[in-house]
């Protein structure tokens, strides 16, 4: 589900949407590194820090199919996420499989309980989504409920041809590949075929395979980002085991080490510099401002 993965993690963290928002309720935040460092490297798909009256942390799994080993994997997501953010995830699934959905909502033992919750993407009707303003959510309505099916599809395509050329573009690329879930790839290739913007895109021989192209580039980006930000976690360690804990002052700014070289850093005596005491050095370490995703405000409009 590589494909389906990527498309539906770029349209639930595109800020112009509302379908995070209507099944986790979180308005305003940011997102954060999804690798969850250990010996056997572990990513959840979206992990979202929700900046409001109080801090929450929001994991969400993205599934296609029942896969009876998702309880346990969401029970080590949940101790993973702690162990790194101090904080246990409020944690959905939301389930976009075509099979009716069978997927237990909780792992249960004598003495421990991982609960989770679970959308099936069809428990909302087409028009939720068409109701709203943003192309993501246009694109996402193909995944929904709907009795009158060409109908449906052809105001999905009516709105994505409302938008200028390049984001059309990309719309309409993610839109076949979603439609891939429902198996009506030819439904909509044959629907856009009495638009003749959308047929020009279909015929196009650059736009449509610079798009996948571009959703491979993101993949790539994603999975170096996270490198980085492993690497981040572990010199914060490392740091920390040096030259102790460090002060709170430090840790709330986004540069907290400056330093010649980190031979400089890790060859001093310990009893003489510490962690923060860097000020006169030229070189300066960043930690989160370079890998940080950008705040969320999830009432962003955009109209099509």
């Amino acid at each position: 589900m590589h494909d389906y993965d990527t498309v539906l993690k770029s349209l639930l963290t595109d800020s112009e949407n509302s379908i995070f928002q209507l099944i986790t309720g979180a308005r305003h935040g940011r997102w954060l590194n999804v690798e969850l460092p250990d010996v056997t490297q572990t990513r959840v798909d979206l992990l979202f820090e929700a900046i409001e009256d109080t801090r929450r942390l929001i994991a969400m799994e993205l599934q296609s199919t029942n896969d009876p080993n998702l309880p346990l994997r969401m029970a080590e997501y949940s101790l993973r996420v702690y162990r790194i953010h101090k904080q246990f995830p409020e944690q959905y699934v939301l389930y976009v499989g075509t099979d009716e959905m069978r997927i237990p909502s909780a792992l249960l033992g004598p003495n421990h309980t991982c609960r989770y919750t679970i959308f099936d993407i069809r428990e909302w009707d087409a028009e939720t989504f068409l109701n709203r303003p943003f192309p993501a959510d246009t694109v996402i309505a193909i995944l929904a409920r709907y009795s009158e099916r060409p109908e449906t599809i052809q105001r999905i395509l009516a709105r994505i041809a409302k938008l200028e050329m390049s984001a059309l573009a990309a719309a309409f690329s993610k839109l076949m590949i979603l439609a891939g879930i429902r198996e009506l790839e030819e439904v909509v290739r044959t629907e856009a075929k009495h638009m003749p913007i959308l047929n020009n895109i279909m015929d196009h021989k650059v736009i449509v395979p610079a798009i996948r192209q571009g959703l491979e580039q993101g993949r790539r980006e994603s999975r170096e980002a996270a490198k980085q930000e492993e690497a981040v976690i572990i010199l914060r360690r490392l740091i920390a085991k040096r030259f102790g804990t460090l002060p709170t002052s430090v840790e709330d700014r986004d540069r907290f080490v400056d330093a010649t070289s980190m031979t400089d850093l890790f060859d001093c005596e310990p009893n003489k510099k510490r962690a923060g005491s860097y000020n006169s050095r030229t070189i300066t370490i960043v930690i989160s401002s370079c890998w940080s995703a950008p705040a969320v405000n999830a009432s962003t409009r955009s109209r099509i």
